[in-house]
C-alpha cells in the first residue's frame, strides 16, 4: 500500500511523533510525504520507505493529488493546523476534493489517522 502524508507547520512534529509511533506496522509499506513533513519523519524514521515530494506550497500537494488521481495512494494522512492561516488553502482544498472524489480515506488528525491504520 502506498501513503501520502502531509501536516501543516504547527502539526509536523505531530506527524513525526505518530509516525514513530506506528513505524513498525509503517515499514510494510511506501510513504510518499511532502518535502518538510517528509523530512522530519525520515529524521525520526530513517527505515521506512519514504519518498519526498515537493514542499506542499511549491506542488507538493499537487504531486499528492496527482497520485490520488492515478489511483497510486491508498490512503492519505494530513495533519492539519485548523488554527493558523495557510497561504495556499486552495491547494489543500483540491487534495481534499481529490481525497473524497476517488473515495480515498484521509485523516486530518491522530485519532482518525490510528483508525485508518488499524483497518
Amino acid at each position: 500500500m502506498n501513503i501520502g502524508i502531509v501536516a501543516h507547520d504547527g502539526r509536523k512534529q505531530a506527524m513525526a511523533e505518530w509516525v514513530s509511533q506506528h513505524e513498525g506496522r509503517l515499514k510494510e509499506v511506501n510513504i510518499y510525504a511532502t518535502g518538510q513533513t517528509g523530512a522530519l519523519v525520515l529524521k525520526a524514521c530513517p527505515n521506512l520507505n519514504i519518498t519526498r515530494l515537493k514542499s506542499g506550497p511549491l506542488g507538493g500537494d499537487q504531486q499528492l493529488g496527482a497520485m490520488i488521481a492515478e489511483g497510486q495512494l491508498g490512503m492519505l494522512i494530513f495533519f492539519v493546523d485548523p488554527l493558523s492561516p495557510h497561504p495556499h488553502d486552495v491547494d489543500v482544498k483540491a487534495l481534499l476534493r481529490l481525497a473524497t472524489l476517488y473515495n480515498v480515506p484521509f485523516a486530518c488528525n491522530t485519532a482518525t489517522a490510528d483508525l485508518l491504520l488499524a483497518q
